[in-house]
């Protein structure tokens, strides 16, 4: 492999090859597209369950690797003393007031403003957060980039670890050669690639088998490890994690146990202690298909809820009206 200008490594040799048909979609009553992607079901012993396409390639979890990085930020000295705080730093959220005040709270702590923050200035990614704004007059701010919980994390433990802050988010930073040696630790795989998040900072290659595995290992920890600690907030506060109306919020509340998050890309990881774990990509990344597959690779474990039928499948509307909806096909 060879290394980029940006730090990014191009993988020499085997590369994700692509999925299958996961999802369709229907409307009215004619498929009108079908979505191809890659799922894998892990039972509680960490053993393949079901797959479907391309599990043991690298792909890229964005923010599904989120969970791990905030275990290895406080393996380097991050100190929270609530664990919504937690939370956030694992957080993709949507921008919502009670997001922004707490990434604010960690910012005051690391005795820094906005302005130190990596992450680009963006509008927030949740629909009501980003018109309250829009019609206050506002405009894009790093605090209301989704990553910026993750990225006032990583400014803090810089501090707490005596690392110098400015460039926390550079590949060869101490903070980063730490994080990734975590995730390769929970993946149980080398990162052969990295690159540049949509946030700035490095994204770290995984397959959808280690991702899964990944998260597997996150739920069966004590509460009092690094580990225990990240799941155990996320777990309690699945609203800093996502926001209101998030899919991953929605089913953490609604699945109690499950840790769940999603990632750019059609990303989404899942898993409950005792009953297994599952990790899945959409290739094109739409969203849409996401839920439905989750849905039905969560139902071969055994797993189920009343969220999880509002999840299976996703409505498609004509003048406002339902005609159809993306459903699984796996």
């Amino acid at each position: 492999m060879t290394v980029g200008h940006l730090g990014t490594v191009h993988v020499v040799g085997k590369t994700y090859e692509g999925g299958v048909p996961l999802a369709e979609v229907v409307r009215s009553g004619f498929v009108e597209g079908v979505h191809r992607g890659s799922v894998v079901v892990l039972d509680s012993t960490g053993a393949p369950l079901a797959a479907a396409g391309d599990v043991t390639s690298p792909i890229f979890p964005r923010s599904s690797n989120k969970p791990m990085q905030a275990v290895g930020m406080l393996r380097a000295g991050l100190s929270l003393t609530e664990s919504a705080d937690l939370a956030i730093v694992a957080a993709s959220h949507a921008g919502e007031e009670f997001h922004l005040a707490r990434v604010s709270a960690l910012l005051v702590k690391a005795g820094l403003d906005e302005n130190a923050l990596h992450c680009p200035p963006e509008l927030p990614v949740g629909d009501q957060a980003r018109i309250a704004v829009l019609r206050a007059g506002g405009g894009p701010t790093r605090i209301q980039m989704n990553c910026s919980g993750k990225h006032a994390g990583m400014l803090l433990t810089c501090r707490s670890a005596g690392w110098q802050w400015d460039g926390y988010w550079r590949v060869d930073h101490p903070l980063q050669r730490l994080l990734r040696d975590t995730i390769e630790e929970y993946t149980g795989e080398e990162a052969v690639a990295v690159g540049v998040d949509g946030c700035g900072a490095p994204v770290l290659s995984a397959s959808l088998t280690g991702l899964a595995t990944a998260y597997l290992r996150l739920v069966v920890v004590d509460g009092d490890t690094e580990a225990g600690m990240v799941a155990g907030a996320m777990r309690a506060h699945p609203e800093v994690v996502g926001g209101t109306q998030a899919d991953d919020t929605r089913l953490m509340r609604g699945v109690p146990g499950l840790l769940a998050k999603i990632g750019a890309e059609g990303v989404i990881a899942a898993a409950l202690p005792g009953v297994g774990a599952v990790a899945l990509k959409i290739d094109d990344g739409a969203s849409r298909a996401r839920m439905p597959v989750l849905v039905s690779a969560l139902r071969r474990l055994g797993v189920d809820a009343p969220v999880l039928t509002e999840f299976a499948e996703i409505p498609i509307f004509g003048a406002n009206l339902p005609v159809g909806a993306t459903r699984p096909l796996w």
